[in-house]
């Protein structure tokens, strides 16, 4: 889901240089909680099962500002 994320900020022009960045990090302990990200700099913690919820919360979160309620931990 990394790699696909990373290549979805490409493709809608978001990444660069004080855009966004997407990388990967060691235990977040947040383990039970199943796979999860964090948009900073507001410090919201996803959840997320599959690709439709990346893109949602790419497109509602990153693009738009909106939190995805249904996937905040």
């Amino acid at each position: 889901m990394r790699d696909y994320a990373k290549s979805r900020i490409k493709k809608l022009g978001l990444a660069g240089k004080d855009c966004v960045r997407i990388n990967q990090a060691g235990c977040l302990d947040r383990c039970e909680e199943g796979p999860v990200l964090v948009v900073y700099p507001e410090g919201v913690w996803y959840t997320y099962v599959d690709q439709d919820d990346v893109d949602e919360i790419i497109d509602k979160h990153l693009v738009n500002g909106v939190i995805v309620d249904r996937l905040r931990i």
